[in-house]
């Protein structure tokens, strides 16, 4: 690789790890809170009255768990991906399959990102039943998370685009 295409790639690279390093304790923290609040209504069913607003946390913690992680996921590659067919192509054709496979991908990250927005406009008039904050907060995630992937994937699409392949 060049130092030029080095020194483009280098702060894209950076964004992915300071991004990585910021959700995935962010994650944990919603993790170690689901299952506080979880502990939480159970042991308060078991010995007195149902503590009324830990399902409903206990649910939007759960979405922002799974839209979260799922960004973690992709970037760390870890989604699930059957690769024997790609992965016995030589190198050329392997590289094009996999930048049209992450252009895919970008194409359906895009749309989510423009549907969730629409979706958190629709549904910001409403507010949750018990906590009443405005759904907006609890939806934010799919864009959100979805913008994240986009560009962990836009970065992959570059680094396929702009690296040297292998001799």
């Amino acid at each position: 690789m060049t130092s030029i295409a080095h020194s483009l790639l280098r702060p894209l690279r950076w964004s992915e790890r300071a991004l990585d390093v910021v959700i995935a304790p962010v994650v944990f923290t919603a993790m170690a809170a689901l299952i506080g609040v979880i502990t939480l209504q159970v042991v308060s069913r078991v010995f007195f009255t149902a503590v009324g607003w830990t399902e409903e946390v206990a649910r939007f913690l759960l979405v922002w768990i799974t839209f979260l992680g799922a960004t973690l996921a992709f970037r760390r590659s870890r989604h699930i991906a059957v690769t024997f067919v790609v992965d016995a192509l030589p190198d050329l054709p392997r590289r094009l399959v996999r930048i049209a496979a992450l252009m895919v991908a970008l194409g359906f990250l895009a749309a989510l990102v423009a549907i969730g927005i629409e979706y958190m406009q629709v549904q910001s008039f409403q507010k949750s039943a018990s906590l009443r904050i405005s759904m907006t907060w609890i939806y934010l995630v799919i864009p959100f998370s979805a913008a994240i992937m986009a560009w962990c994937a836009l970065v992959d699409l570059l680094e396929l685009i702009i690296e040297e392949p292998p001799p």
